[in-house]
C-alpha cells in the first residue's frame, strides 16, 4: 500500500488523488443570478445529500486564486440558486457551461440551453434537465479561503413524468451522468440489489 501525507503534497496533486478515488460522484448544473440579474450556469461535482429533514444538499464552489466563483457570489448575494441532475439528455450542452467567462457573460445562452421560470425562487432553471430543485442558501461555510461550501435548503421540487414513479425515482430513466476524474464521466451502470441486515 502508498502511504501519502497529504501535507507533503502541492493541492493539485491532492486534487488528482481525491477525485481519483472518490469516484462516481454526481454532478449538479448550479444555475445563479447575479444582483443585476446576470444569470449563471456551471456543473459542479463536490456535491450530495445533507439531509432529508429538511431536505438539503451541499454544492462545494473551489475558488479561483483565491476569489470567489459566480456561483459562490450570486448565491451568497441572493440567496437563492436551482441545483439540476446532470443526465445523458444535457451532458453535452451542460460541458459547455464549464467555460471561464466574465461574470457578465450567461452561459446559458453560450450553450442553448433554454430556461424555465421557478416556482419558489426568482432564479431560472434550465427545461432539459429531469431534476430540477430549487434552494434557498441555509449555510455559507469558507473553507480556509480556498473554497465555499453551499448547503441549500430544496423549497421546491420539479420531476420529468418519465421518471417520477408513485414517489420514486427511476435511476433508469433518468439516466444520470457521474464524474471520474481528468475528461472522463460515467453513465449508472450495472446494478445489483442487496438487503440491508437488521
Amino acid at each position: 500500500m502508498v502511504s501519502i501525507d497529504p501535507n507533503a503534497q502541492t493541492e493539485r496533486e491532492n486534487y488528482k488523488l481525491l477525485i481519483g478515488s472518490i469516484i462516481p460522484r454526481p454532478i449538479a448544473f448550479v444555475t445563479s443570478q447575479s444582483n443585476t440579474g446576470v444569470l449563471n450556469g456551471a456543473p459542479f461535482s463536490f456535491f450530495n445529500i445533507v439531509s432529508s429533514n429538511p431536505p438539503m444538499i451541499a454544492v462545494s464552489v473551489a475558488r479561483r486564486a483565491g476569489e470567489m466563483k459566480d456561483t459562490a457570489k450570486n448565491v451568497c448575494d441572493t440567496k437563492e440558486f436551482v441545483v439540476h441532475i446532470v443526465d445523458e439528455s444535457n451532458v453535452t450542452q451542460i460541458n459547455e457551461t464549464a467555460a471561464t467567462v466574465s461574470p457578465n457573460v450567461d452561459e446559458l445562452k453560450l450553450s442553448g440551453l433554454e430556461t424555465i421560470s421557478s416556482t419558489v425562487v426568482n432564479v431560472p432553471g434550465i427545461v432539459k434537465a429531469k431534476v430540477r430543485m430549487e434552494c434557498q442558501l441555509a449555510h455559507h461555510i469558507e473553507l480556509e479561503g480556498n473554497a465555499d461550501l453551499l448547503i441549500g435548503k430544496v423549497v421546491y421540487f420539479h420531476f420529468d413524468n418519465e421518471i417520477y414513479e408513485a414517489g420514486k425515482i427511476n435511476a433508469e430513466n433518468l439516466g444520470a451522468i457521474s464524474r471520474l476524474a481528468g475528461n472522463d464521466y460515467a453513465k449508472v451502470g450495472e446494478v445489483f440489489t442487496m438487503v440491508r441486515p437488521k
